[in-house]
């Protein structure tokens, strides 16, 4: 598998792998996450814009897409019942999406933001325990929870070099 940086013209591409991994989320009982259009087109276009979106590669097929930004994350501020690992610089991944066309698409992603930033934040819903698994077998630590833009809670994890 490959990674490049998503541009405008991928949007379809983008959104066709959101709406797959919606769809996913449902058939595995979360109906909570993804909901009321989220992510949007538009939101996707201005990650786009702003650099921070990227395409999963099988060869010449797109499997994936997802965020990936360095720097302060406003909704990971406040964390409840738990600390984070550390308070130096991060990156954050978000909205990691797969079409379902190759398999480990989680792990891969994961392991290659690692690389380019040792010190990696992320969170997902209580309910999407298929990516809970991954991260926890990955190394991610559970820190506690923290509050996305509508309010409603997340599970936050870290995974710093040792």
């Amino acid at each position: 598998m490959e990674i490049r940086k998503s541009t405008p013209e991928d949007i379809d591409l983008i959104m066709e792998c959101i709406s797959i991994a919606r769809q996913s989320m449902r058939a595995n009982g979360n109906n909570v996450q993804w909901i009321n259009g989220y992510p949007s087109k538009e939101l996707m276009l201005e990650s786009v814009k702003n650099g921070f979106n990227y395409l999963i590669f099988n060869g010449e097929n797109v499997v994936a897409t997802f965020d990936f930004i360095i720097g302060d994350d406003p909704n990971y501020a406040i964390i409840e019942n738990g600390n984070w690992l550390d308070e130096e610089k991060y990156g954050v991944i978000h909205r990691l999406a797969s079409n379902g066309k190759a398999k480990g698409v989680a792990q891969f992603c994961f392991e290659w933001c690692f690389t380019q930033f040792p010190n990696i934040r992320i969170d997902t819903h209580e309910t999407n325990t298929p990516m809970q698994k991954v991260l926890e077998r990955l190394g991610y630590q559970p820190c506690g929870i923290i509050h996305v833009a509508d309010g409603t809670p997340r599970l936050a994890f870290q995974k710093i070099s040792t």
